[in-house]
């Protein structure tokens, strides 16, 4: 009992991690066994994530622990560490994890791909692995998880293999994930200087010149930005998530997606000791052109979840944009501004895995119920699904940056993070920063924008198809996901000054600074710098419109007396309503193609006057596809097939090879 006792945080999180790793083995001996997988295993794992919240919810604020575990090389161990960082992004982990590993319980049906007993092994090994990175204190360690986390991920993407587009996508994205790799393992390799020990410990004691602290940024923003899905290295993305299942789409959106976000805060400011005002800039540049494609993407998508991984696309560039301007700030000796872009970008971090989680459980609803993904063929589905309905509309919401959600409170301090900046000393950034905020409020304006395309087309209307009237609402357990996801979107919306409190050790652990007394002084009203320049209460703000809603109804019960007239919605003189009348994703679409027609590359489908069954069809495509990614497909075809001439499966050809390359050896030393 006393053992028990003295047991650290960091002990409790990877009880947390055995746990998971149990349940998935648990998984693989009730290989085939539905309900026992289903009903019993999925939920216990939701349980443990709640767990893990809870631990780090404490160690937030507790001080550094660290561990040496014995299970990698004999002269490799695992050192692991939790300190703030890594405890909020287990936090993340661990409340996300919790609503889609209930929902999952109700989600998954027999026959669908990979059996249920292999899914729950993947699927909790994924888990596990996250927050292996997530405590990681050396290179090796690191990069072990981070393979395990992009294998194990990989698999569950192509759960359903049968089916080659998915296979295609899976394959697409584990390229792009070790591509990703091999530039984290070699930013390793620079910040641990030729000492031969890749502890992080020692990387943290390195001075390294501003050349070669440059190039780890480099290498760390390549292979971090990989997984993330900057620009141009989000091609992956689009493809994978929608072709993962639900609950894994969630994951990958809302959870892994933060894993490289934590990977290059920890590069940035803990393991390097200072950074330079360009590297923000780079940053800033990236994030801005990330952020206004992906949500330019997301406006004009016709399938729910290729929208939703576009607009996670959107969501990384805001917070890679928060990234880059806490190290202008931090470059320049600004600590009370760059806490506050760091505030805004790990509040940004914590409410998109919320609301991105409940959106891609909201579209599995739908799909189950409806069997489409296509939303030209949806409609009206807040009659047979209200539940899924009013739910999925909690996420948009915050997705849309709307009060008194928590998607505006992280965009309101992003924006306040632009806008009130004192002059810097670089002329140039002085006059970009308006620039900057001008355009996140544009993405903002946009995202808003999207989600109402989103849910409008999807249920609101009428019925695009006869099969939608009859779909069938969620089940208890996807119900009961969604609802713990939709809670934490409204916690933080309406508490925004103790969740600040919570990332207080974060930035003071990065940056030297943090917002939590200037918060806490104010009591209710949230003024991140001081009431007279920028305020908001979240709290006053719900109580104005409930009260908004109070006055509305009891003026229609004193004008009317009760009484409800109802009919039918104004024609324009055509009586003869059908589906096919109300606006379609194709044309709330259409306004942003013309206007951001240079983003895409489009193929247009004409009718002609003599066509017997008219047909108009529009196919928006990637530039990056042609300009980038088919080039270097190409490339790589034409040099395997010359290499491929060097192998023409005769001996004596082999020993002339190794006959040249012994003299050319020999030459070389001589």
């Amino acid at each position: 009992m006393n053992d028990v006792a003295r047991w650290g945080l960091l002990d409790w999180a990877l009880v947390v991690v055995a746990a998971w790793l149990l349940v998935g083995v648990v998984g693989v001996f009730a290989l085939r066994r539905f309900r026992l997988v289903s009903h019993y295993l999925f939920p216990a794992g939701g349980v443990f994530g709640v767990l893990l919240f809870g631990v780090a919810l404490i160690a937030v604020f507790a001080g550094p622990e660290v561990a040496v575990l014995r299970i990698g090389l004999p002269t490799l161990p695992f050192h692991l560490r939790l300190d703030a960082l890594s405890a909020f992004f287990l936090m993340v982990i661990g409340c996300a994890s919790a609503g889609v590993s209930v929902f999952a319980a109700g989600y998954f049906r027999r026959g669908e791909g990979t059996p249920p007993g292999l899914l729950c092994l993947e699927y909790h090994v994924f888990l596990a692995s996250m927050v292996g990175v997530v405590l990681a204190d050396d290179a090796y360690a690191f990069m072990v998880m981070w393979e395990t986390m992009a294998l194990s991920s990989f698999f569950l993407v192509t759960a359903n293999h049968r089916i080659p587009e998915i296979r295609r996508a899976g394959y697409l994205y584990l390229l792009v994930a070790h591509v990703g790799a091999i530039a984290i393992l070699m930013c390793f390799g620079v910040l641990q200087a030729n000492t031969g020990d890749y502890s992080f410990a020692n990387m943290r004691a390195q001075q390294l010149s501003p050349f070669w602290a440059s190039v780890a940024f480099g290498l760390a923003l390549l292979g971090f930005g990989a997984k993330a899905g900057i620009v141009p290295l989000h091609i992956w993305l689009p493809e994978a998530h929608p072709a993962a299942p639900s609950p894994v789409s969630a994951l990958m959106s809302g959870v892994m997606l933060k894993t490289a976000v934590y990977g290059l805060l920890r590069v940035l400011f803990d393991l390097q000791h200072a950074q330079l005002w360009w590297w923000g800039g780079v940053l800033l540049a990236i994030g801005l052109a990330t952020a206004l494609f992906g949500v330019v993407f997301a406006a004009v998508q016709v399938d729910m979840k290729r929208l939703l991984a576009y607009s996670s696309i959107e969501n990384i560039g805001l917070i890679f944009a928060g990234i880059g301007l806490t190290v202008v700030f931090s470059a320049y000796g600004m600590k009370p501004l760059a806490a506050l872009a760091l505030t805004a970008s790990l509040y940004h971090v914590a409410v998109h895995a919320l609301f991105k989680s409940l959106l891609f459980l909201g579209t599995g609803c739908v799909l189950h119920a409806t069997g489409e993904r296509n939303l030209g063929k949806l409609g009206g589905l807040i009659r047979s699904t209200p539940w899924v309905a009013w739910i999925t509309l909690l996420g948009v919401l915050a997705s849309a940056g709307l009060p008194p959600l928590g998607g505006f409170v992280s965009e309101w301090l992003l924006l306040q993070s632009f806008l009130f900046t004192p002059g810097l000393p670089d002329p140039v950034l002085n006059m970009l920063i308006p620039l900057v905020a001008a355009l996140i409020a544009l993405v903002a304006a946009l995202a808003g924008y999207t989600m109402v395309k989103f849910f409008g087309v999807i249920f609101l209307g009428r019925p695009r198809e006869e099969k939608l009237a009859t779909a069938r609402d969620a089940g208890r357990w996807e119900r009961l996901g969604m609802v713990w996801l939709a809670l934490g979107c409204v916690a933080l919306g309406l508490l925004p000054i103790q969740f600040i409190q919570m990332i207080d050790p974060v930035t003071r652990q990065l940056v030297a600074a943090g917002l939590g007394e200037t918060v806490a002084a104010h009591g209710w009203l949230l003024a991140p710098t001081a009431v007279e320049r920028a305020s908001y209460g979240p709290v006053i703000f719900l109580l104005g419109v409930a009260a908004s809603f109070l006055l509305a109804w009891l003026l229609v019960r004193w004008l009317y007396h009760g009484r409800v007239r109802r009919a039918p919605p104004w024609d324009c003189g055509y009586a003869a309503q059908t589906a096919r009348m109300q606006d379609t994703a194709e044309g709330f679409g259409q306004p942003i193609r013309q206007i951001f027609e240079p983003f895409f590359r489009m193929q247009r489908e004409l009718p002609t006057p003599f066509d017997t069954e008219p047909r108009y069809r529009v196919t928006v495509d990637d530039h990056f596809w042609h300009w980038l990614y088919l080039p270097i497909a190409a490339l790589v075809a034409q040099a395997s097939r010359l290499v491929g001439l060097l192998q023409q499966g005769r001996i004596a050809i082999y020993l002339l090879y190794s006959f040249i390359t012994l003299l050319a050896m020999l030459w070389v030393v001589r």
